[in-house]
């Protein structure tokens, strides 16, 4: 049971932190002049490597607590 509160406890640690990245990118990305075809595309690359990201720890977090995920980063 402690490893399930020490993976939920490392799951909302990780999810604060990647808002904190998300948020500082956000705050920098209007500084880079681009146009807004690649702006666009800048800001969804950003989206899916963050959540690939954030699904990755979160299985492993989840495998360290003993809960079988099956990974699709294998």
């Amino acid at each position: 049971m402690s490893s399930a509160i020490g993976a939920l406890i490392g799951i909302i640690f990780v999810i604060v932190i990647v808002g904190v990245v998300w948020w500082a990118i956000q705050q920098l990305l209007p500084l880079i002049p681009l146009a807004e075809p690649f702006l666009t595309i800048v800001r969804v690359l950003m989206v899916v490597v963050l959540v690939l990201i954030v699904l990755w720890i979160i299985i492993v977090l989840l495998g360290v607590a003993g809960v079988h995920v099956p990974s699709p980063f294998h």
